[in-house]
């Protein structure tokens, strides 16, 4: 299994803090069946910048530090980054890179309770560009929470979405679970991450997830999202079904 969205590099930002965390990260992501992990360091959130040339340079000494403890997990390049006017100005500079820095997609993160109002022009001059913008945790953004017609017209228009394990799972409260869920069953999101931070607070839950994915959703579904995955590291497109506007539940009857 593959793991693309994770907080694995050690000191970068507010994952692992030395490499004893990451060590231990990749133990447990070892033990729930993932083999390679595309490390995504937080960049241009405000807090954090973690530029490309800097990532590759962790990247390789994680997996010299790996092989020599003789943990079985893969770290690819990859990056979060927060979503800004100038993305696209920083990526012809060499600064940004996309999952596992030989596919076509790159990260961007939306703020936490809105979304810009730049969103959906950024969105469209990445893809002129030849990338696919993939928004990170949409079922976590409150603005795309009470108005999930955004999110759709994203995704009609080529964006890709990547959902938290931890979120299907229910650690992020109920809310944020229907809506997930609602999210798998329009059609609006592509891939299933853990986003995993440390092995306590934000643990993987990637094998939890998964077994609950299959159970409500069937083995048809679930394959969807770990064959996306496994594309992106191979370079390739993604899987794609037709996106849907999510249904608006009745109540008493009434709409």
């Amino acid at each position: 299994m593959i793991d693309i969205h994770c907080h694995i590099l050690p000191d970068v930002d507010d994952g692992a803090s030395h490499y004893t965390d990451s060590l231990l990260m990749a133990k447990q992501a070892e033990s729930e069946g993932i083999d390679t992990i595309i490390a995504t360091p937080h960049h241009h959130n405000g807090r954090y910048l973690n530029k490309k040339v800097e990532i590759l340079q962790k990247v390789e000494g994680l997996n010299q530090y790996l092989h020599t403890e003789k943990v079985n997990v893969k770290i690819l390049p990859g990056q979060e980054t927060r979503i800004y006017g100038e993305i696209l100005d920083d990526y012809e500079a060499g600064e940004i890179v996309t999952l596992a820095n030989h596919s076509d997609y790159l990260f961007i993160e939306l703020p936490t309770n809105h979304v810009p109002r730049y969103t959906d022009q950024l969105c469209f001059d990445i893809q002129m560009k030849g990338l696919v913008p993939v928004i990170v945790h949409p079922e976590r953004n409150t603005e795309l929470l009470e108005r999930p017609e955004k999110l759709y017209r994203l995704v009609k228009n080529g964006v890709a979405t990547q959902i938290t394990a931890a979120s299907i799972a229910g650690y992020f409260g109920k809310k944020i679970e229907k809506f997930t869920f609602d999210l798998i069953e329009s059609n609006l999101t592509h891939f299933l991450a853990s986003d995993a931070h440390n092995t306590t607070t934000r643990g993987f839950k990637m094998a939890e997830a998964c077994d609950l994915l299959e159970k409500r959703f069937g083995i048809d579904t679930l394959y969807l999202f770990l064959d996306n995955a496994e594309l992106i590291v191979e370079g390739k497109d993604i899987y794609r079904e037709i996106p849907q506007q999510i249904k608006k539940k009745k109540f008493l009857g009434i709409f």
